[in-house]
């Protein structure tokens, strides 16, 4: 079941590994990103960011989609991160998901700052905007104990 979906651009790192498994009480996590797999260092560092505790899984946006429409996954208590904010939402559109947390994501040139460390691009701000407007919460927050602002 999924408990939680993230857009965080670090994928793997203390907040997500201590903050949100622990109050979500998390088994697995679920990475989504379309350029992970091709990066051997990059998977090294995230598979060391994993807690003991918890199965990681690295697939991109199509693989993972198909991989929660299997049922494969429906016994775990699953965390998805995604990469970027199109991901996000590719995942949670093809597969009807209620909320998405947006966490983190990188700064640069052209975007709008909306939260502390969350940038968005016009494009990236209009797609979130369909996905509230079709009814899911879409919102920030970046640990389980701060406050959760709505988009």
């Amino acid at each position: 079941m999924i408990e939680c979906v993230r857009v965080d651009y670090r994928l793997l790192h203390g907040q997500v590994a201590v903050s949100w498994c622990s109050a979500l009480g998390i088994n697995c996590i679920l990475l989504v990103t379309d350029t992970l797999k091709d990066d051997p260092i990059r998977v090294t560092s995230v598979k060391l960011a994993k807690p003991e505790s918890c199965k990681l899984v690295v697939k991109n946006v199509s693989e993972s989609i198909e991989a929660v429409k299997s049922k494969v996954t429906d016994k775990y208590k699953l965390m998805v991160v995604c990469e970027t904010v199109d991901e996000g939402v590719k995942f949670v559109k093809a597969l009807g998901i209620g909320s998405l947390n947006v966490g983190n994501t990188r700064p640069g040139e052209g975007k709008e700052k909306l939260d502390s460390v969350v940038f968005v691009t016009p494009e990236e701000k209009a797609a979130l905007s369909e996905l509230k407007n079709s009814g899911v919460d879409v919102y920030m927050q970046m640990i389980p104990d701060s406050r959760r602002i709505k988009f």
